[in-house]
């Protein structure tokens, strides 16, 4: 099911945005994890909880008549995704990010990853990363790693409440995700 309206972004023709796919948590998800935010991290510049989501494929700057085709087939790979449960592990540190690292507890989200970039790199917007796909929330960006060590969430098992194209708007203040497309999942 696509969903647009209030909230879903706005885009057209030629002009390029940045793009990427992602699975949504549930409110109760991202009610829980701000929380945590709040109390755990300390330093660093949190991310907001309407940016909170688990990074399925990043397709970087793309034309804007695009979309409909790759929402498309984020809607047709979510279809036939089973059932998604994902476990919070550990917390992460790179050299800019912070993240929860989740456990894809059944392999679906991993299954529908999969999925994803093969159509993604049929139509040819996706270059699929070297890395193996690792489902996490990234929490808390910084320009030096402050090296912190918290418990993770208490989340639970949590099972993402959709899935979007999201439309990257880089602001001075930082990154600000637009839903694009909002697709329901299968299973």
């Amino acid at each position: 099911m696509t969903k647009r309206g209030p909230g879903a972004g706005t885009v057209v023709g030629d002009e390029r945005i940045r793009l990427f796919c992602g699975l949504q948590p549930a409110d109760e998800t991202v009610a829980c994890l701000a929380a945590w935010q709040a109390a755990a991290l300390p330093r660093g510049r949190v991310v907001p909880p309407e940016n909170l989501h688990v990074t399925l494929a990043f397709l970087g700057g793309r034309p804007a008549a695009e979309v409909p085709t790759i929402a498309a087939e984020l809607r047709a790979a979510s279809a036939a995704a089973g059932r998604i449960e994902l476990r919070p592990l550990r917390y992460r540190e790179t050299r800019s990010v912070g993240m929860v690292v989740l456990d894809d507890v059944h392999g679906s989200a991993g299954h529908l990853a999969l999925d994803l970039f093969d159509r993604l790199e049929q139509l040819g917007v996706y270059e699929r990363e070297r890395r193996p796909w690792l489902p996490h929330v990234t929490v808390l960006r910084f320009r030096r790693p402050p090296r912190l060590r918290p418990e993770v969430p208490d989340l639970g098992e949590l099972s993402p409440s959709g899935a979007a194209v999201y439309h990257s708007v880089l602001r001075s203040g930082g990154a600000q995700y637009e839903v694009l497309e909002s697709v329901s999942l299968g299973g």
